[in-house]
């Protein structure tokens, strides 16, 4: 048997202890997959004394900086659980591939702003980058993309990439509860942060989308180019119109080849009641590629917690110790292409529209006109209530069109006086 791996962590909250766990109680399974023993070496941590509800190894070594690991003799690979895109996980990282270490990482951010750059001092230095644990927890969707479907050119990548996302969703459609009650329970369950804008604003899922348009069509993670808008804005009245029209609100990151470039973008979607996609609930993640081969695939399972994210982090474990060292992001750094961004103006689709205008005469007229004057034409109608002088309803589904129209029609609406509040603009998803 080959001499042991040593492995050095970095941060030992909920998924560093989940990776000792693991590394613990599948230890001779993983020592006859990998032919070889699993070593923790080292750890570091900003609380030594913290019950983590697994013994460390006597003989470990305790880093109060964990910049140190890079630099200790005693560690092979480093695994940084720390989190962030910058600071300490940053340098950790880049001194430690500098200083000739594999790396394995679930830091999506880091990953999202600074991937392109860390790919190729991996491949300068000979050494893994790996980071299955970045996206969808403990689905194996980079090794998927990267590896049991390379021989494909994919039309379409696209998911339900934030659990908090879904879950708050998801409650809403069967409680009928609007967002701000929904996100304050998921907050109390510890499903949603303190301050949950990272989540609800679609900051981590374009991170996690970026990261996953880079591996499925060649090109540099640029996360700059992804269209983000979060739920915020989505009503209790919008899931029940959405079931009425025959969909499902969905917070999705899409990512395609376009003739204007690559499209990423990140917003709710009204996905078809029945699709893969739709029927995912709860705090569940989904990734859906669509081959030119393979065809569709679908990838779903728990997106975070401690034994699905470890169980990624320890694949990643397990391919440095088999020797099994790829580009990270499929191609060699240097063969990347820096592809145009599609402009989100250009994009084509349906469109659902939620309007609260003044019941008076003449208002459905104003608004028709104006979609068609902008070439904007309907496909469906709800009006709902009659309350003179008050607002109410009025929902439109249009045909395909383009997004820089919706824009401009839009922006007349709003300055409308029977309109009497912000419009509500989703998505339509053929998923």
């Amino acid at each position: 048997m080959r001499e042991p791996l040593r492995l050095g962590i970095a941060g030992l909250g909920t998924v560093g202890a989940g990776v000792l766990i693991l590394l613990e109680e599948q230890q001779e399974l993983l020592r006859q997959r990998c032919g070889r023993d699993l070593r923790v070496t080292a750890v570091s941590s900003r609380n030594r004394n913290k019950n983590r509800g697994v013994a460390l190894p006597s003989n470990v070594i305790w880093c109060d900086d964990a910049r140190d690991l890079a630099k200790s003799s005693e560690v092979d690979v480093v695994i940084e659980l720390i989190g962030g895109a910058e600071g300490v996980a940053r340098q950790l990282v880049e001194s430690a591939l500098d200083a000739g270490k594999h790396v394995v990482t679930a830091n999506k951010a880091l990953l999202a702003l600074h991937g392109s750059q860390l790919a190729a001092r991996a491949e300068k230095a000979d050494r893994a980058l790996c980071y299955e644990a970045a996206v969808g927890g403990g689905i194996p969707v980079i090794k998927a993309i990267r590896e049991g479907l390379a021989a494909n050119r994919f039309e379409r990548v696209y998911g339900i990439l934030n659990g908090t996302c879904n879950y708050i969703l998801t409650k809403m459609e069967d409680t009928g509860a609007d967002f701000e009650t929904v996100l304050s329970e998921a907050q109390d369950l510890g499903y949603a942060e303190a301050d949950p804008s990272f989540d609800v604003d679609g900051i981590d899922t374009a991170h996690k989308l970026s990261i996953l348009a880079s591996l499925a069509y060649g090109a540099h993670v640029d996360m700059s180019a992804v269209y983000i808008e979060g739920i915020r804005h989505v009503g209790a009245m919008d899931i029940q119109f959405a079931r009425e029209f025959g969909y499902r609100i969905k917070l999705l990151g899409l990512a395609r080849r376009t003739a204007h470039g690559i499209e990423q973008r990140v917003h709710p979607c009204m996905t078809p009641l029945g699709s893969p996609i739709s029927e995912v609930g709860g705090v569940t993640n989904a990734v859906v590629t669509v081959g030119n081969y393979a065809g569709q695939s679908v990838f779903e399972g728990p997106g975070a917690g401690a034994g699905p994210t470890a169980s990624a982090v320890i694949a990643d474990i397990v391919d440095i110790a088999r020797n099994q060292i790829l580009p990270p992001f499929a191609a060699p750094s240097s063969q990347l292409e820096h592809a145009r961004a599609s402009p989100m103006e250009l994009h084509q689709g349906a469109y659902y529209l939620r309007l609260t205008v003044l019941d008076q005469p003449g208002v459905m007229a104003g608004i028709t006109a104006i979609m068609a004057e902008h070439g904007v034409s309907i496909d469906s109608i709800i009006q709902r209530g009659r309350a003179p002088g008050a607002g109410v309803p009025v929902v439109l589904i249009t045909h395909d069109t383009e997004e820089a129209r919706m824009n401009q029609v839009l922006t007349r609406l709003k300055g409308l006086k029977q309109v009497v509040e912000t419009p509500v603009r989703i998505r339509i998803e053929k998923v």
